[in-house]
């Protein structure tokens, strides 16, 4: 299980940006770092910062991965054929805590990985609690029945905030989600803009 080092808030105020596009993200209150120096004037970020910055965002979307791990996805991703960008992205919403979240069996990315840890999660029939378990289109996951009365997965069905994405087909009257395809960049729900070309180019420095 990767440790969160870091408060998803403070991933928000790192940014400077509402990366979940949460109601009660504090960039929604302040629009600045945190620290007493926050507030100062930033200068212009160089060539290698915008891509550092792109990468720590879409890493830090998906639960503040490890770089050990990210790397690695984008290892895979770059060994594919086609555009590198997609597939990166493409391998990120195949993870079984990126779907967790997009069929919104929990409110956040954050505790789709703790819920699927934590044993609650069948996929096909199979108990697995790794999040990083790749799914392929087709996979049908699903909350154990002894999991679909938890609060915490009630209230998140009913979330307004979000939408189930169209590559993600969920029926939360039985708790199941089919993974039905591997989407491509426009298909997938950020709130802010995320740029996995630039991400692409600061690992390929």
């Amino acid at each position: 299980m990767s440790k969160r080092e870091s408060s998803k808030h403070k991933i928000d105020r790192r940014m400077g940006e509402n990366i979940w596009g949460r109601p009660k993200s504090p960039v929604n209150r302040r629009e600045y770092g945190p620290g007493q120096h926050g507030q100062r004037r930033k200068g212009k970020l160089s060539d290698f910062g915008v891509q550092l910055r792109a990468k720590q965002k879409l890493k830090g979307y998906y639960g503040e991965l490890r770089e050990k791990q990210f790397h690695a996805i984008f290892v895979e991703a770059n060994r594919r054929k086609g555009d590198t960008g997609e597939n990166l992205v493409g391998l990120l919403e195949s993870r079984l805590d990126a779907i967790v979240y997009r069929a919104k069996f929990v409110p956040t990315v954050f505790a789709a990985r703790q819920f699927v840890n934590h044993g609650h999660v069948t996929v096909n029939g199979t108990r697995v609690n790794i999040g990083s378990y790749r799914c392929k289109a087709g996979d049908v996951i699903e909350i154990r029945e002894r999991s679909k009365q938890l609060a915490s997965v009630l209230e998140a069905t009913q979330l307004a905030e979000r939408d189930v994405p169209d590559y993600i087909e969920v029926d939360h009257n039985k708790m199941v989600a089919t993974f039905v395809r591997v989407p491509a960049l426009a298909d997938i729900p950020y709130p802010v803009i995320m740029e996995p070309n630039l991400v692409v180019e600061f690992y390929s420095r």
